[in-house]
């Protein structure tokens, strides 16, 4: 009886895409939220819910809604966006 009790090779270590990891210029909207200079794509998105989380801006209902303030609302163009929208929403406001 032969049993092929092998091991799965060693996962190799995750190097990040190149093109996440680019600075990206924010315009003055996405600016007066994160700060003007350049930063990688998910800084971006971090620094964004940093300051989301400092404001209290998600929805206390449905937590996966944020509430635009003034700042915001200049960001996105519209009142309230779903989290899964922030991604797609930054890269109309980056260089």
């Amino acid at each position: 009886m032969a049993t092929a009790s092998k091991k799965a090779p060693a996962a190799a270590k995750r190097t990040p895409n190149a093109a996440f990891m680019k600075p990206l210029t924010p315009d003055a909207a996405l600016a007066a939220v994160i700060g003007a200079k350049p930063l990688p794509r998910t800084e971006i998105v971090k620094q964004l819910w940093v300051y989301i989380k400092a404001h209290k801006l998600q929805d206390a209902a449905n937590k996966r809604m944020i509430n635009a303030d003034a700042k915001l609302k200049d960001l996105f163009g519209k009142s309230q966006v779903s989290m899964f929208e922030l991604a797609g929403l930054i890269g109309k406001h980056v260089k």
